[in-house]
């Protein structure tokens, strides 16, 4: 399409479409902002306190770089609005002459583990520097990047994992349509020339992401990100969810994907129509001695590169590439000096810009589709070697191992399994929660999965709550997967026509839960608000479903009546090694007294023959559960009144005489509790005489 067939509407940035490529979403555009004209495609190296980690301001611009990021969050807690009203701008604070685009600081803020509050008109957090309390609305969010004097803001929006359930994701989007305006009008009345964007928000609901796009469309914004993304999803859902954006957008302003991403990422999105990207990776993975080159990413820190008297790059005219070879990079990045990394990072932003520069020129002669085709094979090259969009995790994890304070609170610390996931641990103990199989894919599997909620909750048989023990918060996995799953539920139809839930979580001591929160970047199920509310308040109750959760300190022996006759029993302490009163007879025999008459389920991780044998002597009906981890089977016990209401779904399932004959030739068929002789012969009874036994 020649030029003079694409209409534009001039905006404070007087964006042109240059050239569209055909077969393709990809377009070559310029722009003017208040410190030069723009080319697009581009990418912007973020540079969240004003600085780019490493790199003086010369060097930043010989690499290619037209705009600089920087972060409003950052900017506002340091060096503070009063600095930029004294000294005038970003720019002359710095003396950087190029342009700079701000983020508003709501992923930042929405980020923080605690002290976040949130109503109709702002959003309140505690300052991770100094604890001083701060509020942001849309327009001092916009006042402070006014201070700050970047050519392009972002409006403040409500940013969430792209995995959310969707009434947490939906809420987050309608937030951010009502700021949306506000942040235009403060920008209007204060006759600012500088350029102003909208985020998409919508998480990865195609419903949610259209709704976003064609509301915020109707807006004068000078250009449009899509925010939200590349944080928890697949790399197929990001791409997915910004074709749909794309598609939706005004095609005569700039559209910015936020946070994104490796070489590959890029080329994707710039196929789908995005013009601007910004993110980390070239800066964080060059202290981690990753190199993007034009035949795919390097690990300089491999033992293979120690002899290597090539560059990192043949073809890149960068200052590490043109004066030295991979051996001293990979010398630097072993010996941990930090011209290793700093040399990277001048290489990979080279590199980024290069393909950027490389992209458009493609877009200009009309042959990108090759070109796209062709890079996709080279691009992708060890893409999935290295977990790129869990490089923060990554990082985190080498601090662990640097600082063990960080990663210990009481008698508790963070370890990381052979797969690389991480765990809670007990000091004293060395026993892991969730050790064999990643906790959150455990407590799906044998907590959520196998007790069928969706049933429980659609019961109208029952108008009284549902109610659900967690007996061992410990560190939230098996709550959160619970929360969640009652969030999708709910999500689905008439919320009038399902149960109100209660979760009761039973705790003597949150030292494993305080360190789960604090380190919220290894633990992705803490992302959400509850487990906070619950830390700072003791319970939390869902915005708009019949959902309240509930946590009860103390020894669970003692306290386990004050929490109301439960329907479901999640019986998750750690082992009876660890916590032996809660593995008792006389603990099982008070659960099920508590239990009445009521249906009630209780499921554990345990099969050991002394557990199973307690529960039938208390009253239940015993089971076989599903496999978890090493374990071939977990334990499932029920009240009476849930066996007879389904016997044929719990007949195949429930122990029969093979395990009963098992039993009778072990050496721990009696729980040690169970001390005098005669309470022994009780017992035996109890369970030889089992009317699950007398068929």
């Amino acid at each position: 399409m020649l030029e003079k067939e694409i209409p534009t509407i001039m905006t404070r940035l007087q964006f042109q479409i240059e050239k569209e490529a055909p077969h393709s979403k990809a377009r070559a555009g310029r722009f003017r902002t208040l410190h030069g004209e723009i080319i697009t495609p581009l990418f912007m190296p973020v540079g969240t306190a004003a600085t780019v980690k490493g790199l003086r301001f010369h060097e930043l611009a010989e690499t290619g770089t037209q705009i600089m990021l920087a972060n409003t969050y950052h900017l506002l807690l340091r060096p503070g609005p009063e600095v930029f009203a004294k000294v005038g701008s970003i720019h002359k604070l710095t003396g950087w002459q190029g342009s700079v685009l701000t983020d508003s600081g709501g992923f930042q803020v929405f980020s923080l583990p605690e002290h976040v509050t949130l109503d109709a008109n702002s959003v309140s957090f505690k300052s991770h520097i100094d604890g001083r309390k701060i509020t942001l609305t849309p327009e001092s969010c916009i006042e402070m990047q006014m201070s700050i004097g970047s050519d392009i803001m972002m409006v403040l929006d409500h940013c969430v994992p792209s995995t959310s359930p969707h009434v947490i994701a939906k809420e987050a989007m309608e937030r951010t349509h009502r700021w949306a305006p506000r942040c235009l009008a403060a920008r209007n009345a204060a006759d600012s020339r500088q350029a102003l964007f909208g985020i998409v928000q919508g998480a990865c609901y195609t419903d949610l992401r259209q709704e976003s796009a064609r509301t915020l469309s109707q807006l004068p914004f000078d250009g449009f990100a899509v925010g939200g993304l590349a944080v928890g999803e697949s790399r197929h859902e990001r791409e997915d969810m910004t074709e749909i954006v794309t598609a939706l957008l005004p095609r005569d302003r700039p559209r910015y994907l936020m946070g994104v991403g490796t070489p590959i990422d890029l080329l994707e999105a710039v196929h789908r129509g995005i013009d601007m990207f910004d993110c980390i990776i070239p800066s964080a993975l060059s202290q981690q001695g990753v190199a993007y080159t034009t035949n795919g990413r390097l690990r300089l820190s491999r033992g293979v590169y120690r002899f290597v008297e090539d560059p990192v790059d043949s073809a890149c005219p960068c200052y590490a590439c043109t004066n030295h070879t991979k051996a001293y990079i990979h010398h630097l990045i072993k010996a941990r000096e930090t011209l290793g990394w700093h040399l990277l990072s001048l290489h990979n932003l080279t590199f980024y810009h290069q393909l950027m520069a490389k992209m458009r020129s493609h877009i200009l002669a009309g042959t990108f589709s090759a070109f796209y085709q062709e890079q996709r094979e080279i691009l992708i090259k060890g893409d999935d070697e290295y977990p790129i969009y869990d490089q923060r995790a990554e990082k985190a994890r080498e601090k662990v191992e640097a600082k063990q304070k960080d990663i210990r609170r009481g008698n508790y610390e963070i370890v990381t399994s052979p797969q690389g996931f991480c765990s809670i641990s007990q000091i004293s103990s060395a026993e892991t929660m969730h050790s064999s199989q990643h906790p959150d894919e455990e407590a799906q599997k044998l907590y959520v999965a196998q007790l069928d909620l969706k049933k429980h909750i659609y019961d109208k048989k029952d108008y009284r709550p549902l109610v659900i023990w967690d007996v061992g918060l410990g560190a939230g996995h098996n709550a959160m997967a619970m929360i969640r799953a009652i969030e999708a539920i709910f999500n689905e139809g008439n919320p009038n026509e399902k149960r109100p839930v209660e979760i009761k979580s039973f705790e003597n001591d949150l030292d494993s839960f305080k360190l789960v929160l604090a380190h919220q970047n290894l633990f992705q199920h803490t992302r959400h608000a509850a487990p906070y509310a619950l830390m700072r308040q003791g319970s939390w109750h869902a915005e708009h479903i019949p959902l309240h959760w509930e946590l009860i300190e103390g020894d669970f022996f003692s306290v386990m009546e004050q929490a109301g006759i439960p329907n479901i029993i999640i019986y998750d302490p750690f082992s009876a090694k660890t916590d032996a009163p809660l593995w008792t007879a006389a603990c099982f025999k008070k659960i099920r007294e508590v239990c009445g008459r009521d249906p009630a389920e209780l499921y554990t991780y345990s099969a050991s023959t002394a557990v199973r044998a307690a529960l039938l002597n208390a009253g239940f009906y015993v089971a076989a559960g599903v496999g978890t981890g090493i374990k071939p089977e977990t334990t499932i016990a029920l009240t009476e009144a849930t066996f007879s209401a389904d016997p044929t779904k719990w007949q195949p399932r429930l122990l029969g005489r093979v395990w009963l004959e098992r039993w009778g030739r072990s050496s721990a068929k009696i729980p040690e509790d169970i001390a005098s002789q005669e309470d022994q012969e009780n017992f035996l009874a109890s369970i030889l005489n089992h009317v699950q036994f007398s068929n």
